[in-house]
């Protein structure tokens, strides 16, 4: 029973669905020194029950604009977000490999920040969620972002 719902797992949450994630929402989100850090919020905030719809929903029009602080707004719901991020870091350290393979995104390992890759590839779809979250943590430090959502990166 347990090799069928490891199966259903690994089906779910693979590298090559989430390897998507990570390249759509660094390839919005601004180029800022120690990015890197971020990676593991990704798929955490993406598949977040609640938030991944919020998330999702974020607008960047002239005159409406969605911020961490209105999409985030009730922190209480994000109680998980550590464990989420603990049990995700694999998944997001083979998503990221799986990136870098493709050229979708690379390492600058000057100012320890990934950046998106040249080149076009057909098989890259750019991921909403992934994207919108991008230009919500745009303009924001890593610290910033890290205290307000009151996890601590591993």
């Amino acid at each position: 029973m347990s090799s069928i719902v490891d199966a259903l797992y690994e089906l779910k949450y693979n590298p090559f669905e989430y390897g998507r994630y990570l390249a759509s929402f660094y390839a919005a989100i601004d180029e800022t020194e120690n990015n890197l850090l971020l990676a593991p919020l990704v798929i955490p905030l993406c598949s977040h029950s609640i938030f991944g719809g919020k998330v999702s929903g974020a607008v960047f029009g002239n005159k409406k604009r969605s911020s961490i602080w209105s999409i985030f707004d009730d922190r209480t719901k994000l109680y998980d977000l550590q464990e989420r991020i603990d049990g995700f870091q694999v998944l997001t350290e083979q998503s990221l490999q799986y990136c870098l393979i493709n050229d979708w995104l690379y390492v600058n390992e000057q100012s320890l920040s990934i950046q998106k890759g040249g080149g076009d590839n057909p098989t890259f779809t750019t991921q909403r969620h992934a994207d919108r979250l991008g230009r919500l943590f745009s303009g924001h430090s890593v610290v910033e972002i890290y205290t307000f959502l009151g996890v601590k990166p591993r």
